[in-house]
């Protein structure tokens, strides 16, 4: 089987996996801040799986655009933006949430939404986004219909198609790529220690097999004290439950190193499809002193696991001067969203958002290196 064949079969065995966690009756997200329906659009690359956002307040932004470009924008502009920039953009925001509350535009369904921060696509030529757009209206005839995490320079293919089918683009984020870790690790010294950092650590190795079921508790902690407690309460909740299902189904692979104790000190989750890796668990001890580099490990799993085994990796949004100093290339992230059906204030909103994003958010997050 060659690599693209074996790329395809497993992402159609992933999204069966995910299908049989999530689409079945009750199942649900199993996320407690993700309120939304969960179902499948079918493709000759697998069953995508599809969430269904119907606009409560308060969810997680993997689901709810209302809380990507509103709540949780509010939270990173406060945090990351200049002084002089901070209170037009704050404003900007805060009267952007009221108007996308009104719009309707919560009402979301996500094709190919696997509940992460980072979606990974099949292969063009498996789906019919054309085709995936009708059924997609025609079942959920109320909802916007979205696709995220989507960037020109692994999916042009996909922003081109889903553009001639009538989609707006709405700049989502800046993340991170890494084509080839190898020559990254040459020309980058920082990626160079880390990977050092790997061996000379006096903490003891945790492999993706040596996990027990006594750890996931402690992944899911140390996942909240980053991503929670750190960033922001508007990112998926992953507690014990789910992190056990996924890594059981294959979904999440874990590495990581214990503490004397034999408690995990830090964690990696990575999710991969075909030869692209991403990392939507990444959680340590954030009460431990700095100079134990728990954050740098944990990072460095993932930056190793590509190496060894010839994988890119995509490594999402966030620390992006961290990332940046280990080779990261930066690229814009899409959703292109589709609401010709939808009531015109919601039309509307929908094609403000891709002006108000791509004209002033692009290049602040450009200008800025978020």
């Amino acid at each position: 089987m060659n690599a693209a064949a074996t790329a395809d079969a497993r992402f159609a065995a992933s999204a069966r996996a995910f299908a049989a966690l999530h689409a079945g009756p009750g199942a649900g997200t199993r996320v407690p801040n993700l309120h939304a329906r969960i179902d499948t659009l079918a493709t000759a690359a697998g069953d995508l799986p599809v969430s269904v956002h119907d606009g409560r307040a308060g969810d997680a932004w993997v689901c709810s655009p209302r809380t990507t470009y509103a709540d949780y924008a509010a939270e990173e502009g406060a945090r990351y933006l200049p002084a002089w920039a901070a209170p037009l953009s704050l404003r900007l925001i805060a009267s952007l949430g009221g108007s996308l509350q009104w719009s309707g535009i919560d009402h979301a369904v996500s094709i190919n939404n696997w509940l992460l921060s980072t979606n990974l696509y099949p292969a063009l030529a498996l789906v019919d986004p054309a085709a995936l757009l009708q059924e997609a209206v025609a079942r959920w005839p109320g909802h916007t219909v979205w696709f995220r995490s989507l960037n020109a320079h692994d999916n042009a293919d996909w922003l081109a198609a889903l553009q001639a089918a009538g989609c707006h683009l709405v700049t989502s984020r800046q993340v991170y790529l890494y084509d080839d870790v190898d020559l990254r690790a040459c020309r980058h010294g920082n990626l160079k220690a880390d990977l050092a950092l790997l061996r000379k650590t006096p903490l003891r190795h945790c492999r993706d097999q040596d996990v027990t079921d006594a750890d996931y508790a402690r992944i899911a902690e140390l996942y909240a004290l980053l991503y929670i407690g750190k960033h922001s309460r508007f990112n998926p909740v992953y507690d014990a439950q789910f992190l056990r299902l996924w890594h059981r189904a294959g979904l999440l692979t874990f590495e990581g190193f214990r503490s004397d104790d034999g408690r995990l000190a830090c964690v990696l989750g990575l999710f991969r499809q075909g030869r692209t890796a991403t990392a939507p668990i990444v959680g340590y001890d954030t009460a431990q002193p700095q100079k134990m580099a728990l954050y740098r490990l944990a990072t460095a799993c993932a930056y190793r696991a590509c190496l060894d085994n010839g994988w890119r990796l995509n490594f999402s949004a966030g620390a992006a001067g961290f990332k940046r100093l280990r080779g990261g290339v930066p690229a814009i992230e899409y959703s292109a969203v589709y609401a010709r059906h939808l009531p015109h204030r919601t039309r509307t909103a929908v094609a403000a958002l891709s002006t108000l994003t791509c004209r002033l958010g692009t290049p602040l997050l450009r200008r800025f290196g978020l």
